[in-house]
């Protein structure tokens, strides 16, 4: 899906409950997954080794991380929206956040983003979003957050 250009932060506001759009697919792999347990010092093995998931794993191998997933937010959520007129936007934290299926590893996931509301801060604004990420070819979402995110003009 084209990426959504949206000209400034009137904009947006006018898109409070709307569906933003869907990210493009992004690859899952093992050496994605490797790269963030040595990052983030969880080397569990369901994420890492390999054989070990696929003999003793209820998931049949390597799962991705849930924060994993969810550090995945801001890229994709970029591939969705773009605000031209800002001088920056900055992750600003989570209400909720849920990890409702594992992400197989290799995979594809992609986010699905809604604009819930919109609320004036000092110099910007602040949007809360819902967040579905999705696993290709799996019903259930893989996570599903309220993310929020501040823009300043």
């Amino acid at each position: 899906m084209p990426k959504r250009m949206i000209q400034n932060l009137e904009e947006l506001k006018n898109m409070v409950g709307q569906e933003i759009g869907v990210s493009d697919w992004h690859p899952v792999t093992q050496q994605a997954i490797n790269l963030f347990a040595d990052a983030t010092l969880d080397h569990q093995w369901i994420h890492i080794d390999v054989e070990r998931a696929k003999r003793e794993s209820p998931f049949g191998g390597p799962i991705a991380h849930g924060y994993y997933t969810l550090s995945l937010a801001p890229y994709l959520l970029a591939n969705v929206m773009d605000v031209k007129e800002k001088k920056m936007g900055v992750n600003y934290g989570l209400n909720k956040l849920r990890f409702t299926s594992p992400v197989p590893v290799p995979s594809k996931v992609r986010v699905r983003a809604t604009l819930a509301s919109i609320e004036e801060i000092k110099g910007g604004v602040q949007a809360t979003f819902n967040l579905q990420f999705e696993v290709e070819g799996k019903d259930k979402p893989a996570c599903v957050a309220e993310a929020i995110y501040r823009y300043y003009a």
